[in-house]
């Protein structure tokens, strides 16, 4: 039940509400409040707008159903420049890659909202060397990304070009800079929890119940100036205005000439969730400022309105986003394409898997000095089991970076079926993401078919969980496209029939295959043995006893190489 409304016209709010006690009294609490006798309403400026949002939810009353007239107007996009300058880099692109880049040259400062799995990162690098060859200045430059992808920046910048990547760590937080004056590196990457530890010298008190505000923090001017460029990855984690990280950003990026916001997340229908972004790109002013954006683009119930024109405007001025669906994009993609996340282990997971690795080094050097073959033979059971030891405490060490990536799947709107080996793996991921469905061995066939339905269909399902053995074969689930592995088998063939679970046969729909390593661990190994079974054209298919020996004999060739 509603007891009346709240609209924005012109500078004020108008109250229009039934003549209850209550509601009466609150409104003569709401500051500067006025009368308006023969209109027979009340009206309150707009500066004041969280007492009225405050007092209409407390009175059940409908706040902002405001009239703003929707444009008539067709809007015409303009395609995206074509890319004519040569860029040194070490990878091709493709066409619609090099048309981002193109754009992104020109605008400089701006949002790049490709789909998952399009190359917003590879785009994002190549636009900074690409300006830094025109002559414009983009480095030293600042990724600014989530913890769990740190390495991976720093992987994609030195696969895709010739800049000199560092990740920020605290042995050099008061000497990076140096790292560029001798040309060691001129791209730095943090996370979005250390800004404050290296750029933020001290925040002001804002005082008892006052919020805190941008001016309240006093900025390391040398660190935030030194850089000319900034990058920042999965943007969408600073839309909302209040929070700490949104600040910090918004103040490292005030006055660079070159700011890159990178979000997967579709942003064109929730219009205040731009605001922050377009605030951190220096771009509100194309807009008309922050108050004609939220007059013209986020009124009426749901605070959204002129779309098209939104959509006309933020691609005229700063933003651009593709989706993969589009059949120009599927025709450019190929059918399969792989990715590695590499992850760095809990702590706790770190001690534990040094640990696993001394157990280990110690039974092999026994198994190496095993004259008897028979000895050997009883013992490769035990290599396995210490292996397998190695494997899970990599999988649960990484466990907080898969769950990141899932988060933002399930954010933008996706679906995602992961891979595990372990039913402890299997729960921990049930756990975190309760809404999503399973396919082990722990289900009969109905409960199975019935979970893989409910991911099919149920737009409200964006998670399946399986394991290699029950969901790598013999189930369709083509309602996502993206495929990720917590942990991996021991050959290519398993792998790629579990990758195939997404592949639409004779269908252009590109399947995005992500692989979780953990850093440093036995993980890396079996990625490339993977990776060289896919190369040979009989790729180990036989019987486990094959599988084992061949797995020993490798473990024991790296064995031999790290410790002869």
């Amino acid at each position: 039940m509603s007891y009346g409304t709240v609209k924005e016209v012109g500078n004020f709010y108008v109250i229009e509400c039934k003549p209850l006690p209550a509601i009466l009294t609150a409104i003569k609490g709401l500051p500067m409040r006025e009368w308006r006798y023969t209109q027979k309403h009340w009206t309150v400026p707009r500066q004041y707008r969280e007492e009225v949002e405050r007092f209409a939810k407390r009175h059940k009353l409908d706040f902002g159903d405001t009239y703003v007239p929707e444009s008539d107007q067709v809007f015409t996009i303009d395609p995206l420049p074509e890319l004519k300058i040569d860029i040194p880099i070490k990878r091709p692109l493709f066409p619609f890659q090099a048309q981002g880049i193109a754009y992104s040259i020109e605008k400089k400062r701006l949002i790049i909202g490709d789909d998952m799995g399009m190359g917003k990162t590879t785009q994002a690098i190549v636009t900074i060397a690409g300006l830094d060859h025109t002559g414009v200045e983009s480095l030293p430059c600042l990724i600014i990304c989530p913890s769990s992808v740190k390495i991976n920046w720093e992987r994609e910048v030195k696969m895709n070009t010739y800049l000199k990547p560092l990740i920020l760590s605290d042995s050099i937080k008061n000497t990076f800079m140096e790292y560029y004056r001798v040309g060691v590196a001129n791209v730095f990457i943090v996370n979005y929890e250390s800004l404050k530890k290296y750029f933020v010298d001290h925040i002001e008190d804002p005082g008892p119940g006052k919020q805190l505000r941008l001016n309240h923090i006093h900025f390391k001017e040398k660190y935030v100036n030194f850089f000319k460029a900034v990058i920042v990855d999965e943007s969408h984690r600073v839309k909302a205005l209040k929070t700490k990280n949104t600040k910090y950003t918004k103040g490292i990026c005030t006055g660079k000439e070159v700011i890159l916001l990178l979000t997967g997340t579709p942003v064109i229908n929730k219009p205040k969730d731009l605001i922050s972004q377009l605030g951190i790109a220096n771009r509100l002013s194309d807009f008309g400022g922050y108050k004609e954006f939220e007059r013209r683009y986020c009124a009426g119930p749901k605070e959204a309105s002129n779309l098209a024109e939104l959509n006309y405007m933020l691609n005229k001025h700063c933003f651009y986003r593709r989706n993969k669906r589009d059949p120009n994009i599927q025709l450019q993609l190929p059918d399969k394409m792989r990715q590695v996340v590499i992850c760095e282990l809990s702590p706790k997971a770190r001690h534990e898997y040094a640990h696993a690795v001394s157990d280990l080094e110690s039974y092999m050097k026994q198994y190496k000095e095993a004259s008897d073959e028979q000895i050997k033979k009883s013992m490769k059971g035990e290599v396995m089991v210490r292996i397998g030891i190695l494997k899970n405490i990599s999988a649960r060490g990484k466990l907080a970076d898969v769950f990141d990536f899932v988060q933002d799947v399930v954010d933008s709107g996706e679906k995602i079926v992961l891979f595990a080996v372990l039913k402890d793996i299997v729960n921990e991921v049930l756990a975190r993401f309760p809404k999503a469905v399973k396919v082990t061995g722990d289900e009969n066939d109905a409960q199975k078919q019935a979970a893989v339905d409910k991911f099919q269909t149920d737009p409200n399902t964006q998670i399946l969980i399986g394991n290699l053995k029950a969901a790598g074969v013999g189930i369709t689930l083509t309602a996502s496209s993206k495929v990720a592995f917590i942990e991996q088998g021991w050959h290519a063939a398993i792998m790629d029939q579990a990758e195939d679970r997404c592949f639409r046969i004779g269908a252009k729909n590109n399947v995005m295959c992500t692989y979780f390593i953990g850093k440093d661990t036995i993980d890396e190994w079996n990625y490339n043995l993977i990776q060289s079974k896919r190369d040979m054209s009989n790729q180990v298919t036989g019987n486990e006893d094959d599988i084992e020996v061949n797995i020993i004999d490798s473990v024991m060739n790296l064995f031999n190489q790290k410790y002869a």
